[in-house]
């Protein structure tokens, strides 16, 4: 049983996953930032961006999987990782810039996270985050309806704990707009197309898939993904070219704090 994240099986669909990684740093206004968290850091993929648009900025890359950052630090020399927690996570200093694309949505309690982060800035700082919105989504739904089944339910346990819903919108704004703060909120749903089936649990297995799989042994896993593949192929029908679209909502908030 592996534990940490496997950054080969990441990195199969990097360019989809840095896409709105990029989006969101194009929504950022700040002109020379000098000091630069990105929390969830991963293999350095949405690091390597902040670090290309700021190459002045002492950027910091935060993760809790050593075999990610690893890769982030191969991959960067230039810039400074860190393994850490991004709930109990403290600055040294005043943050111009925090940044966490698709990795806050793995962590719970919101309510007190957000005010958290946004207090680790200084003022006129951004706090910048992306997260996936898609629990209802098929692929989603179908690993909860297979984790509910009897064979592997007690292993598993409550699926619906695996990941918790996001706050509402008005729920973020509120929660990003004390202090004289401000926010933009915005969502895009993007239409990933894939080769097949397949290649949905091959992107799914390095992240949403993890956490079900994981308390699972080997021939036990081989037949969790038989049935998730099953579901998933009565949602997602080929298209005409052959392919599959994969809808992958996700939520934005850039947060830029008083002062």
């Amino acid at each position: 049983m592996k534990s940490d994240w496997d950054p080969s099986l990441y990195r199969q669909f990097e360019n989809e996953r840095t896409r709105p990684a990029h989006e969101l740093l194009t929504r950022i206004t700040l002109e020379r930032p000098n000091h630069i968290t990105d929390l969830g850091c991963g293999p350095g993929n949405s690091t390597a961006l902040l670090a290309q648009k700021w190459p002045a900025a002492k950027v910091v890359g935060l993760d809790n999987s050593p075999a990610m950052l690893e890769q982030a630090v191969q991959r960067l020399p230039q810039c400074a990782f860190e393994l850490a927690n991004i709930s109990t996570w403290r600055a040294r200093q005043p943050q111009d810039l925090i940044y966490a694309n698709a990795s806050l949505q793995w962590l719970t309690q919101h309510e007190q996270l957000m005010p958290h982060l946004l207090a680790q800035l200084a003022p006129g700082g951004v706090l910048a985050i992306q997260m996936p919105d898609n629990l209802q989504e098929p692929s989603h739904r179908a690993m909860r309806d297979v984790a509910g089944l009897p064979q592997f339910s007690d292993k598993i346990g409550d699926a619906t704990s695996m990941r918790a819903e996001l706050l509402s919108t008005e729920g973020y704004y509120d929660l990003l707009t004390t202090n004289e703060a401000t926010a933009d909120i915005w969502r895009t749903t993007y239409y990933h197309v894939m080769p097949s089936v397949d290649a949905i649990i091959d992107w799914l297995r390095a992240t949403g898939l993890r956490p079900f799989l994981a308390p699972l042994s080997t021939q036990e896993q081989a037949q969790f993904l038989s049935l998730y593949r099953r579901e998933l192929t009565q949602h997602y029908p080929l298209r005409a070219n052959g392919t599959v679209l994969l809808a992958f909502p996700r939520l934005f908030l850039v947060a830029t704090r008083g002062g």
